[in-house]
């Protein structure tokens, strides 16, 4: 389907033969104002400053929206100019040659004149008064008052509409093209607000103009007619008055139309049909016409009234609200109706179509549905109770948005990809204060924040708690609080961090992106991947991709790695690695074994600084060599559950130590148990990171904050 929301594209000769003329145009108008014109090139400028008055009022009207005219200011002001320059051209004619007569200035003005005046000339200055009136107080007044304000709240919502944008292509709404077509389309919008601002004081100046030239043009004729060619004051009113009349006039109906162009572009809404079709669509209400109806029926049966006149007005009447009575406006359906969303959003379906073939889908048996009202592709969705909306509007203070977006793009600095956009919407079935995220449509974590409180997490000299909500910080567990704002002083003072509830939202945020990034990578992301590579190291990813490793095996090693936190932004080492391996190239958890020590060095960085130790947890050997024993081919590690939760306990405590000093640590075990020991983690602690002795680069230097062994959970230290 067509975009209706613009106007058909216009003609290519008509664009090149504006573009040729347009130079030699501005050059004509400027020498009218200085050089004398003979009549018949006077004439036709005449008629062509009408034409050019009613192709700009005719597309004012036809356009579906004010930027579908974005030069109208432009437009307006060469037309302005023009009329002038054609002014000063006509008053030379008039006070040069005008004692000879009614047709010495051509025969446009003459026409004008005595159409108008009709042998009277207080009639026709008169009717000349009331034209400026109309122009000037009424049209012209009320437009430049519309564009004012107009321009302004243009220019105050410019802001807002850019952050609305922003949310959108980070909610995966819309596609990097699109947001920078709309953030054009604002700044064109500002411009041509703004631009109407000013453009509408030159329609004001040149009705002012007009009565000013008109004066200038009686005043002085009669002057000259009398002093200088020997005419008597009747007969020098009678010819200077008739021509400066039909000068006017014709100056001063173009004006009037590009005055009530000018009211049309400033007051027009943006629609999908142009102004008749969308003043005809809102105007034909059957419950308006029937009162109306009735009203002029009662009028015309009045005695006095002229009655015939109001009884056909009250028949014409009925006769509309009878037409307008099967349109679906009045019958009860919506031009959109609503459907239900998940999470209490609404997705708009389509007004039905008339005479639609058969097999379309209009409200009915299916009620309209179609696949993109039931599916929802975002890999990413952030779900807000009613309470937490306030942290994405900006009017309230939500800087969720913006931290969203920040820790988004950390993330895929990190990982090596680019995260996929993350939507945010409501969801009334949450209570009000709580939040989920969602990971292909499953939920992976959920909390609640209070946006009226900030989270207080105790630092490593806390000496006390302060009053409030008692929880565990999302993010990693921590013993917090929920404060007041009017604790924050106390409670910093007291050694403790206090956040903001958008940044405990976006830090939990953050967290998932880690655990699940081989849950978002796809096989797209991955070509897009290589694209990139491709463009500085096309051999490399032609010998590799399809060739040795196919896309589908490639992605599935990259889902590997990054399920273990390993970034996978060192792509060319990724293929260099794949392209080394010997014998066949078809389990990615094992291609992805062998690929990890090349990364390990990019992962330590993110952990701890290479100039900083680098902290580890470590197994005894007595426990390395009990859970060795107890790997099994498809089982992977079995083990006594009071063992395993004392080992998972002994790693937490470990870790959440580290996290109150700001630092993050790493498991260290032998090559053969790393990759059972990690999924054994990470289905108790999706936090640790585990890797091998082998792993780690030999220039690291290594801190052992903690030593795990099996002792308090058997009594005794297993016996190797």
């Amino acid at each position: 389907m067509s975009d209706t929301s613009t106007t058909s594209p216009r003609l290519p000769g008509v664009t090149f033969i504006a573009s040729s003329l347009f130079p030699i145009g501005i050059l004509a108008i400027v020498a009218m104002m200085l050089l004398p014109l003979p009549l018949a090139i006077l004439d036709a400028f005449f008629v062509i400053n009408i034409l050019l008055s009613l192709l700009v009022l005719m597309v004012a009207l036809y356009s579906f929206r004010p930027l579908d005219f974005s030069s109208f200011p432009s437009v307006l002001l060469i037309a302005t100019v023009l009329r002038l320059a054609l002014n000063v051209a006509s008053t030379r004619v008039v006070l040069t040659d005008g004692h000879q007569g009614s047709h010495a200035a051509g025969r446009v003005i003459e026409a004008f004149g005595n159409f108008v005046i009709a042998g009277n000339f207080a009639v026709g200055l008169v009717v000349f008064i009331i034209l400026v009136i109309i122009n000037l107080v009424v049209i012209t007044k009320g437009a430049g008052r519309v564009s004012e304000v107009s321009a302004r709240f243009t220019l105050d919502a410019m802001p807002g509409k850019q952050m609305a944008i922003d949310a959108d292509l980070n909610a995966g709404l819309l596609t990097p093209e699109q947001a920078r077509a709309r953030r054009a389309e604002v700044s064109e919008e500002a411009d041509f607000y703004g631009a109407m601002d000013g453009a509408s004081k030159f329609v004001k100046g040149d009705a002012i103009a007009g009565i000013l030239i008109l004066l200038a043009n009686i005043i002085g004729g009669i002057a000259i007619g009398t002093s200088q060619h020997g005419l008597g004051f009747g007969q020098a009113a009678e010819t200077y008055i008739l021509l400066s009349i039909g000068d006017g006039l014709v100056a001063q109906i173009p004006t009037l139309l590009l005055s009530i162009a000018t009211a049309v572009i400033v007051t027009r809404v943006t629609s999908t049909n142009d102004m008749a079709v969308h003043i005809g669509s809102q105007i034909g209400l059957h419950r308006a016409w029937v009162p109306v109806a009735a009203v002029l029926g009662i009028i015309g049966m009045i005695p006095g009234m002229p009655n015939l006149l109001f009884l056909t007005a009250a028949a014409v009447a009925t006769a509309v609200a009878h037409l307008t009575r099967a349109t679906p406006e009045n019958a009860g359906i919506t031009s959109t109706s609503l459907l239900a969303g998940p999470g209490g959003t609404g997705a708009a379906l389509p007004s039905p179509t008339p005479g639609a073939p058969a097999g379309t889908d209009t409200p009915g048996e299916d009620g309209g549905i179609r696949a993109g009202d039931v599916t929802d592709y975002a890999r990413i969705v952030i779900g807000l109770g009613v309470g937490l909306v306030p942290l994405i509007e900006e009017g309230a203070g939500g800087g969720l948005l913006a931290r969203v977006t920040a820790m988004r793009r950390d993330a895929s600095r990190d990982m090596g990809f680019v995260i996929p956009g993350v939507r945010i919407r409501d969801d009334v079935k949450l209570s009000p204060n709580s939040y989920s995220i969602r990971i292909r449509q499953a939920a992976v974590a959920e909390d609640v924040v209070y946006p009226d409180r900030k989270l207080a997490l105790p630092g490593a000299n806390t000496q006390g708690a302060p009053r409030g909500i008692k929880v565990k910080d999302p993010s990693f567990g921590l013993e917090a609080i929920w404060i007041q704002p009017h604790q924050v002083a106390e409670t910093e003072a007291d050694d403790h961090v206090v956040v903001e509830p958008d940044s405990v939202i976006a830090t939990h945020l953050g967290q998932v992106l880690y655990a699940h990034a081989g849950e978002l990578l796809g096989a797209d992301d991955v070509q897009d991947l290589l694209d990139n590579l491709e463009t500085t190291s096309p051999t490399l990813v032609s010998s590799v991709v399809p060739n040795l490793v196919p896309l589908h095996l490639l992605t599935a090693v990259l889902r590997e790695l990054l399920k273990e936190r390993m970034p996978v932004s060192d792509l060319p080492r990724i293929l260099e690695e794949l392209s080394a391996i010997s014998g066949p190239l078809t389990d990615p958890v094992e291609l992805a074994e062998k690929v990890r020590p090349a990364l390990a060095p990019h992962l330590l960085e993110q952990i701890a600084p290479v100039r900083d130790t680098l902290p580890i947890i470590t197994l005894s050997s007595a426990l390395e060599e009990l859970l060795t024993r107890s790997l099994h081919d498809r089982a992977g590690l079995v083990m006594d559950p009071s063992l395993a939760n004392h080992i998972q306990a002994d790693i937490a405590a470990a870790q959440d130590t580290l996290a109150g000093k700001g630092r993050r640590g790493v498991v260290v075990v032998s090559a053969p148990l790393r990759r059972h020991f990690s999924s054994f983690l990470r289905s108790h602690n999706g936090d640790a990171i585990v890797i091998s002795v082998a792993e780690i680069p030999d220039h690291r230097r290594l801190e052992i904050v903690a030593s795990v062994s099996a002792q308090s959970a058997t009594g005794q230290e297993p016996q190797s």
